[in-house]
């Protein structure tokens, strides 16, 4: 299997409504938002690893899916140590940028906060059908449901993005014309690319205008999507992770309102 497929197994969390677990990711990112502290974040971190094993996500899959996070939180934080706001005692300087104990705090609480942010939207959203997210927002969510289905549409399509540029890159190197330097050859193919998506969304438009996709009339749905128990349930833990978070900060004095 791809790296653009979920690697499932069977769990409880995979059979929740996909609204749910959008509210739960939600609920936790704003009251992470909210305060720039190390403990509420290494709460809120903690928390979520722990219920990781609970998604159903297999060990490869996590990893793959959420490299991007483990990878951008240390350069947001060494971006932070080296030219945030200096406070506290100065602990290095390199060249014009200097170290302090309050940029390096900081440095380390914005690292954090990217992890217990990104972290829980890419795990739970690993375990959600797209079509089965769809259904949610339109149905329970209420949201518009031909913007809703033409995401879904789009979404389908990221998929052949991947075996496009194979595909193009195979056929430039037989016909030749991939012997060209690396910069211009990427932004050629990248060009390409580009007009064969637009190509292909415009015929999707027109088949799905055509198929009455954008009828103005309530339309019926094929799968019926439903909130129950356990998506209160998982709703609940994300508001009980966001309440652990904000109070121990309060307790150990590191809460910090960013708004206040």
């Amino acid at each position: 299997m791809s790296a653009m497929t979920p690697q499932i197994a069977p769990s409880a969390a995979a059979r929740v409504n996909p609204v749910a677990k959008l509210g739960a990711a939600l609920v936790i990112s704003v009251t992470l938002l909210l305060s720039v502290d190390i403990v509420s974040a290494s709460v809120a971190l903690v928390l979520t690893l722990a219920l990781v094993a609970f998604a159903g996500l297999r060990a490869r899959s996590f990893w793959i899916r959420t490299a991007p996070v483990w990878f951008a939180a240390p350069f947001a934080a060494i971006t932070t140590i080296l030219y945030g706001e200096d406070s506290g005692a100065q602990v290095a300087q390199l060249g014009i940028a200097t170290i302090s104990e309050g940029s390096l705090l900081l440095g380390v609480a914005i690292m954090l906060r990217v992890l217990a942010i990104g972290i829980p939207g890419v795990v739970l959203m690993a375990t959600t059908d797209p079509t089965e997210l769809a259904d949610g927002l339109s149905q329970v969510a209420r949201l518009p449901a031909r913007f809703v289905l033409g995401g879904l549409a789009g979404m389908r399509m990221i998929g052949l993005f991947i075996d496009d540029w194979r595909a193009m890159a195979r056929a430039r190197r037989a016909r030749g014309v991939a012997d060209t330097g690396a910069i211009r050859r990427f932004a050629s193919q990248a060009f390409a690319l580009l007009v064969l998506a637009i190509r292909r969304g415009s015929k999707l438009a027109t088949a799905m205008e055509a198929k009455g996709f954008g009828a103005a009339s309530t339309r019926t749905w094929a799968r019926e999507s439903t909130f129950g128990w356990p998506e209160t349930l998982l709703v609940g833990i994300g508001v009980v992770i966001a309440g652990a978070a904000v109070v121990s900060a309060v307790i150990a004095g590191t809460w910090s309102f960013v708004l206040g």
